[in-house]
């Protein structure tokens, strides 16, 4: 997690580079295209923050010593959970009840 952590950090400090688009705007269609790729930028440092945030609470947790604890009913979240979600916070039964 740690590697990955450091991974999302670099990808969200080139994500918020300004995209330069120069200045040479032809009209209204290149402008709302322009628009539109800053517009997805946002997104994707927005997700990219949203699962940093996501591995440090997983950090700490490893760090206090309740990682692997179900935040709802405080049972032990399976490993193959883990596996696939190393910052999963809920069990497999608890993440099908919070789907539904």
């Amino acid at each position: 997690m740690e590697k990955e952590r450091l991974l999302l950090l670099e990808e969200i400090k080139q994500s918020e580079k300004p995209v330069d688009f120069g200045e040479d705007v032809d009209g209204f269609e290149e402008e709302t295209d322009e628009a539109e790729e800053i517009g997805n930028q946002l997104a994707v440092a927005q997700d990219l923050k949203r699962r940093l945030d996501e591995i440090d609470v997983a950090l700490s947790k490893i760090h206090s010593g309740t990682y692997g604890k179900c935040e709802k009913c405080g049972k032990e979240i399976e490993s193959e959970v883990l596996d696939m979600n190393p910052e999963a916070t809920l069990c497999k039964a608890c993440a099908v009840r919070a789907e539904d």
